[in-house]
């Protein structure tokens, strides 16, 4: 099932590095810096770049080459209170927050900002933080279905004076939340994105979600997800959700001095922690029904990108990257979700190089898929 482009401008967002160790798990100087001032900096000079949006990560304990990090929901309200267009979405994950408290926080953080809060739904990776905090670890198609109930519960929450849910992992009776999020055309609630690569993940995007976040994916890789995804939501007799892709972004003025940068973070990888990464993830995959799923088929040098975002080859010139963007969009992604090296020079560069070329190229898009994108691979 092919997936039509959007006849919108294909939009940005940026990883915060709100934990820290920066975007690549190498010994690589890396001028980022995981503090809220660095973070308040970068989020104004983000939105005056072009960026529409933001992702805070989520992660509650130290984990390979994350020493230390900020909690999400929090650190993402500061940021919305720092700018004024930027919107910023929480990563949060069901089974340690309860949709209904989510929800309250949410419309909260919503109403401060103007109707810029988002939630990223993260069905989990990471047992450890689960074991470390006694709650259950579920195997893998279970968290995604509890992820399933747990947006339905927000979204019925949200939009409905008495929600209610007799759901396996939630029980709402007659909840409501007053005031509710604020409303707008085409957003009746804070948007809701989820990732995940996995089939379990796919149709449950097809039939729950506003967004869905792909790891790093080459042409091939994208196709074959856009198509899972629009036939779960054709099933579920719904629009598909919009289609975000993870990409690790390295413009440089010559394509030698991008390559150089590549190879340099992959030779100064911290080996013992990109493994340990490798070896908690994988599982992942290859706990699925159908061993399909985020990680499964990861390289060593995909991982120093923890979310495989070298895959997705935005490496090169800035005339090279925005071609390669296009592309993609053509396609049918709507939106990039990137992180870079040194953030604060990089998102500036971005800005003033890239984007305008993308927005020049994208005025010269023909209206159907183009086929010759996939020769850019």
């Amino acid at each position: 099932m092919s997936v039509p482009p959007s006849s919108e401008p294909v939009r940005f967002a940026y990883w915060v590095p709100n934990v820290s160790g920066g975007l690549v798990t190498s010994r690589i100087e890396q001028r980022t810096d995981w503090g809220y001032d660095y973070n308040r900096e970068l989020a104004v000079l983000a939105e005056n770049s072009g960026f529409d949006y933001a992702l805070s990560q989520v992660r509650y304990m130290a984990s390979y080459g994350a020493e230390y990090q900020h909690e999400s929901t929090s650190f993402s309200l500061a940021l919305l209170l720092a700018t004024e267009r930027l919107k910023v979405i929480a990563a949060v994950h069901p089974g340690l927050w309860h949709p209904g408290v989510l929800a309250k926080l949410g419309a909260t953080a919503d109403h401060l900002s103007g109707g810029r809060f988002a939630v990223n739904v993260v069905s989990g990776w990471f047992k450890g933080e689960f074991t470390a905090l006694g709650e259950p670890w579920l195997e893998h198609d279970e968290r995604y279905r509890r992820s399933e109930e747990f947006i339905r519960a927000l979204r019925s929450i949200w939009t409905e004076d008495h929600a209610e849910l007799a759901g396996d992992f939630y029980r709402i009776r007659d909840f409501s939340l007053k005031p509710k999020p604020l409303g707008s055309p085409g957003r009746p609630h804070p948007e809701i994105f989820q990732g995940g690569n996995s089939t379990a993940a796919r149709a449950m995007a097809g039939r729950v979600s506003d967004w869905y976040f792909s790891n790093g994916r080459d042409f091939d890789g994208v196709t074959e997800q856009l198509g899972d995804i629009a036939a779960a939501a054709k099933l579920a007799g719904r629009p598909a959700p919009r289609f975000g892709l993870n990409g690790f972004l390295i413009a440089r003025d010559t394509e030698a001095e991008a390559r150089e940068v590549l190879r340099e973070i992959v030779a100064k990888a911290d080996t013992e922690a990109v493994h340990g990464f490798g070896a908690a993830v994988r599982q992942a995959g290859q706990s699925t029904a159908d061993g399909r799923g985020m990680w499964q088929d990861s390289s060593f040098e995909d991982l120093v990108q923890y979310n495989d975002g070298f895959r997705t080859g935005l490496i090169g010139t800035p005339e090279q990257i925005a071609e390669r963007i296009v592309a993609y969009k053509r396609l049918g992604v709507d939106l990039f979700l990137l992180g870079f090296l040194h953030y604060l020079e990089e998102v500036e560069y971005f800005g003033r190089r890239v984007l305008p070329l993308v927005r020049e190229l994208e005025a010269q898009t023909p209206a159907e898929p183009d086929p010759a994108a996939a020769a850019l691979a």
